[in-house]
């Protein structure tokens, strides 16, 4: 089975880090916060990068 990426709400800090390093991945929602709305819409090397980035830790695989 893939993996998907999965934002914490909770944790997320609205910094767009991971929409503008996979903008065809992640997106604000209607909150302000980053969501996952295709989770095949970039390499997973790239997504592990937002990941990485990610200052507060608030995106993981699922």
């Amino acid at each position: 089975m893939a993996k998907i990426p999965v934002v914490d709400q909770e944790a997320c800090i609205s910094c767009g880090l991971c929409v503008s390093t996979c903008p065809g991945v992640f997106r604000f929602n209607a909150d302000g916060k980053s969501e996952c709305y295709d989770p095949g819409g970039a390499p997973e090397s790239d997504i592990q990068s937002a990941i990485d980035g990610c200052p507060v830790q608030a995106i993981s695989w699922q």
